[in-house]
């Protein structure tokens, strides 16, 4: 059972993350990271973190998306197209989507299947508990956390931003 969770979770983390990059909808593209969000949740219940995927839920796929939805409804481009018709994809994407499969067939019949029976990494008794996450985040990784928290609120400053310059420059018109 914990197989198969696994490859699902898998695959919707995958195919959450291109949806992210290749949804030219910003909603949607939202909600495309809302489910690698969840899905990447899941992955770490399989790892035994329990409190990490916690935290990934309320904190990531619960607040922040929150946010990015606001900053989507308020900058709009709700108009747009979900997908940009490239010349050729109706011909390319078919065979593309086979030459994957048949790529990931191999690789999951040829090694991957074979670590199943394994008992995986072994893990400390304290991986994935509050105090460790704590003590890497503000020891360890004070930096990185940070700077990604401040990276997210000028993001969200920026789009509120260009939001107002594009709203004056319609109103001009």
């Amino acid at each position: 059972m914990e197989e198969v969770l696994f490859f699902v979770s898998a695959i919707g983390a995958l195919g959450g993350a291109i949806g992210v990059v290749a949804l030219r909808n910003p909603f949607f593209s939202v909600l495309a990271l809302i489910v690698h969000l969840f899905s990447l949740a899941a992955l770490f219940l399989l790892l035994t973190a329990a409190f990490v995927a916690a935290a990934q839920v309320v904190v990531y796929a619960g607040a922040v998306m929150v946010l990015y939805v606001f900053v989507v409804a308020y900058v709009g481009g709700g108009g747009e197209p979900a997908w940009e018709s490239i010349p050729g994809q109706r011909f390319l994407a078919p065979l593309l989507a086979i030459a994957l499969f048949v790529e990931l067939s191999v690789a999951v019949l040829a090694s991957s299947l074979l670590a199943l029976g394994g008992e995986g990494p072994d893990v400390g008794a304290g991986f994935g508990n509050p105090s460790e996450v704590g003590t890497l985040l503000l020891e360890k990784f004070l930096l990185p956390f940070e700077a990604a928290s401040i990276l997210l609120l000028l993001a969200a400053i920026g789009a509120v931003v260009l939001a107002g310059k594009r709203r004056e420059s319609e109103a001009a018109s």
